[in-house]
């Protein structure tokens, strides 16, 4: 989890706000975020030509926008990450092999992460990609990972990220949670069944690497793919059987 600096400074924060805020925007003009964190049109404008300068920030007629120097970083980061080394291979070959949609997911400050994506002959369209932040306690990667963390972990997860709704059949008790992630651990895979995206299911396997878990890689199709509320069997293991794969690459690579 993340921590609290000792000694922040404030215009970094506000900077790096701004960077967050012109995300969620998908860009933005300065009366726009006049306000924003309690920011006067002034220190918007002062902040923003800083990152501008900076190759941070693209400015376009009157909004401002993320440059790719984001992609430069996430790509650099991305790199340099084992598990997106040794998955994006395997994955692509259990989406060949599914004809689904593979995710191979990490775990950052309590969310999951997006490490790499790869599309089967009939892999779903969602609004995931590479780099986005998901809860965990609604998808089965997260549930896959949450189910080999330690319990005081989770607690700790919950308590700052909450119990988020995403349809109807999102677990938001904590205690019902705990169970699940038992049943998780007890069966070895996790699963979704449209409990954050209505009509998609999801099985997913943990990663380790000794006793860290480094990740989980799923599988997501239409419901009637996968099985409604038994999952088919081939493909769970298909999916245990490359999570094993992934686990023995990174302890032997």
């Amino acid at each position: 989890m993340s921590k609290k600096a000792n000694h922040p400074v404030r215009t970094t924060e506000k900077s790096l706000a701004l960077v967050k805020r012109l995300r969620e925007l998908d860009g933005a003009r300065i009366l726009d975020l006049e306000g924003y964190r309690g920011m006067t049109k002034g220190t918007v404008h002062n902040h923003l030509s800083t990152l501008r300068e900076q190759g941070f920030v693209v400015k376009e007629g009157n909004e401002y926008r993320l440059s790719l120097w984001f992609l430069t970083l996430g790509g650099h980061v991305r790199n340099g990450n084992a598990l997106y080394q040794a998955g994006r291979v395997r994955a692509n070959q259990l989406a060949t092999d599914t004809g689904m949609l593979v995710n191979v997911i990490t775990e950052e400050d309590g969310m999951g992460v997006y490490l790499y994506q790869a599309q089967g002959e009939y892999a779903v369209d969602l609004d995931t990609y590479v780099g986005y932040r998901i809860h965990l306690h609604y998808t089965a990667v997260g549930k896959a990972i949450l189910a080999s963390l330690p319990r005081e972990r989770v607690e700790g997860i919950v308590d700052r990220w909450g119990l988020p709704k995403a349809t109807e059949r999102t677990i938001t008790d904590e205690s019902e949670l705990f169970d699940e992630l038992e049943r998780t651990r007890d069966r070895g895979y996790a699963i979704d069944h449209e409990e954050r995206t209505e009509g998609l299911a999801c099985i997913a396997a943990p990663i380790r690497l000794d006793d860290e878990v480094l990740g989980a890689i799923s599988i997501s199709a239409p419901t009637q793919r996968l099985g409604d509320e038994v999952f088919d069997e081939e493909i769970t293991r298909e999916v245990e059987s490359t999570a094993n794969e992934l686990s023995l690459a990174l302890k032997y690579q």
